[in-house]
């Protein structure tokens, strides 16, 4: 809300302040001394708009306008400088405007240096190499021919050429790594996978470098290593840690906290009294926030990866003081800690908004308010530590192998199928469930995961407990709320049709049965449906709801416990493993700008997974194959 009101905020006060000079100098030859005071405020304003390093963007949309955001605030400091212009008499007070306005101005030039940069055009193109030819064909053919001519008999062999760099990682025992070599290696693949956001392909070795690193490591250590690259991708598209992170940087960080500090006491101390006492208050409030704003800049500048980066790369007795230092300012929670996405999974529960929906029938307002604000309450879960392995590891196993582009292709579509087929005891027959469109498979899996989830609750209350339990809840809810909330990072489909047909079905059979006051209910009754007859022969195709579709697959689901050797906790591994194979399959179909986009809301665990597959060489921005040689011209 604050970054989206601020342009419009200080283009108001700006204009406030240019009529209130019209006026002045429609009545008086001089401008008032009170709006000479206040003349500081147009600087201060503008201050205040460029200064934060830490958002210059809200979304990606934002740095696509560069060209018009630069205009617009080319307009605001034309109508600043025309204030402060209006206004001059001389006067010592005047004077202390234009250190400010001068901050302000570097400030300006950042900010819309950085939109440019991170633009998608301009993110692209600073990351393509230069033209490169190859061999001069006509060259080589003209002695090919010319040698030909003279009798010599032709033939080609291969040119040598410098080896491929041999894999920093191949020596790397399997283990983990401190905190400073995990934040190096982070870096180095953030300097190669960032073409991924700029939707280039990567090259052999980059894949055969990094697939190396990641197979030598734990979950832990891979999954800490994608929390820091995207928290410098964020940095790149959203903050000014392009410009800000130098030398030269660093020294202009210090004279502008320097300059607007030394006004605020100057103005402070010597012309308190000078002016009203309104106008003293707001000016020291603006130039005290405006010091406040540079000390915090410099204590998160400090702070952050890229300084510490830059300090573990220049070791020294000044170094290792201010690293220290830093240290414990973070134990005295002095300075921010590091924590560079929410580890949250957002949970959105199908039943849970039918039976609110349900009860929020009974008045039209209540109905209103209740369909415009409910889909966006929703609960939110840490991820578990073992999902994150479970990830991993079968991430790790489809590394292996995939060999070439086509086998990373037929991995890269599975949603599951392997898995009910791997699992025997007949679960093979719900392939139904896994080959519809993705968004129908997920609304399947969805009600059948909470329907095994609340009859297992009945029966073993001890069993919710079980991990696999937990994680295929999570996931599930989980996946439901990309499909609701998030449908972009979906394959395309009609996921928000099959969803409101779904709830709307829902919401007509909970109607029915008024008794029903909980979700525990809701799942006993769905249970008890006869189901014998498949829906769509009784509802025809006009609604895409799944509703009993999804009883039937749970009814699947837990028939096979009934089996003496099939119980519960193997259940749960397999639905476990499915939910795991479609997160996987959604992270892989997304798009990389659309992983970008989420990056201001905190970060998907979609995009986490998505970016730890590339590492392990399940994408298809990989050049797989190692090239062709370059020949060589012999003649005998």
């Amino acid at each position: 809300m604050a970054y989206q009101a601020a342009d419009w905020s200080t283009n108001f006060s700006l204009n406030i302040l240019s009529r209130g000079l019209y006026d002045c100098k429609t009545n008086s030859l001089h401008p008032h001394p009170n709006y000479v005071a206040m003349a500081i405020w147009a600087p201060l304003f503008l201050l205040h708009l460029c200064s934060p390093d830490t958002i210059t963007a809200y979304s990606l949309e934002d740095n696509e306008l560069w060209l018009r955001n630069l205009f617009g605030l080319g307009r605001s400091f034309g109508l600043a400088i025309y204030i402060l212009k209006g206004s001059w008499t001389g006067s010592p007070i005047n004077y202390l405007a234009i250190p400010v306005l001068l901050v302000a101005m570097v400030k300006f030039a950042e900010r819309n240096l950085v939109q440019y940069m991170a633009s998608s055009n301009q993110f692209r193109d600073s990351m393509l190499q230069g033209p490169d030819p190859g061999p001069n064909y006509a060259k080589f053919m003209d002695a090919h021919s010319a040698k030909e001519a003279e009798g010599f008999v032709i033939y080609r062999g291969p040119l040598i050429e410098t080896p491929l760099e041999e894999d920093p990682f191949h020596n790397l025992a399997e283990t983990d790594i401190p905190d400073d070599e995990i934040l190096r290696h982070a870096y180095s693949f953030f300097e190669t996978f960032k073409k991924l956001f700029a939707d280039l392909i990567l090259s052999f070795q980059d894949y055969k470098s990094s697939r190396s690193f990641f197979h030598k490591h734990s979950s832990d250590v891979a999954f800490k290593v994608v929390e820091i690259e995207l928290g410098f991708v964020y940095d790149v598209l959203y903050t000014k840690a392009i410009v800000i992170y130098s030398r030269l940087a660093i020294v202009s960080r210090l004279i502008s906290f320097s300059l607007i500090t030394s006004v605020f006491f100057v103005y402070l101390f010597k012309y308190w009294h000078d002016f009203s006492e309104t106008n003293m208050i707001i000016t020291c409030s603006l130039l005290a926030g405006g010091s406040y704003l540079e000390f915090y800049e410099m204590i998160l500048f400090f702070s952050s990866d890229w300084t510490r980066l830059w300090l573990d790369n220049h070791k020294n007795l000044l170094v290792d003081l201010i690293v220290r230092t830093i240290s414990f300012s973070r134990s005295l929670h002095l300075v921010p800690a590091d924590k560079r996405w929410s580890d949250h999974l957002h949970q959105y529960n199908l039943l849970s908004f039918c039976l609110k929906e349900k009860s929020a029938t009974r008045g039209i307002i209540r109905k209103f308010f209740h369909a415009k604000l409910e889909k966006y309450m929703y609960k939110t879960k840490t991820v578990p530590p073992e999902l994150k392995k479970m990830i991993f590891n079968l991430l790790k196993e489809k590394s292996v192998r995939a060999k070439n582009i086509k086998e990373c292709k037929e991995l890269c579509a599975f949603r599951g199928g392997p898995v009910l087929k791997n699992a025997g005891r007949g679960l093979d027959k719900l392939d139904w469930s896994i080959e519809v469109e993705f968004d129908q498979s997920i609304l399947l899996w969805h009600i059948a995961t909470d329907l095994c989830y609340y009859e297992d609750l009945k029966s073993n209350p001890n069993l919710v407990e079980n991990s696999k339990c937990k994680i295929s809840k999570i996931l599930s809810d989980y996946m439901l709320y990309l499909l609701v909330m998030c449908p972009f990072m979906l394959p395309n489909g009609i996921g928000q049709i099959r969803f409101q047909d779904t709830c709307a079905e829902a919401i007509e059979f909970l109607q029915e049965w008024k008794a029903i006051r909980d979700i525990k209910q809701a799942c006993e009754e769905l249970l008890l449906v006869n189901t014998k007859v498949l829906p769509n022969e009784v509802k025809g195709d006009r609604s895409k709801s799944v509703l009993f579709d999804a009883c039937r697959l749970a009814k699947a689901l837990k028939v096979q416990e009934k089996d003496k050797e099939w119980t519960s906790e193997q259940m749960w591994e397999v639905m476990t493993h499915v939910w795991i194979e479609m997160l996987c399959y959604a992270a892989c179909h997304c798009q990389w700008r659309y992983h970008a986009r989420q990056l201001t809301n905190g970060g998907e665990l979609l995009t986490h997974v998505s970016l730890l597959m590339a590492h392990l060489g399940l994408s298809e921005q990989f050049q797989i194959s190692e090239g062709h040689g370059r020949v060589k011209l012999l003649v005998s």
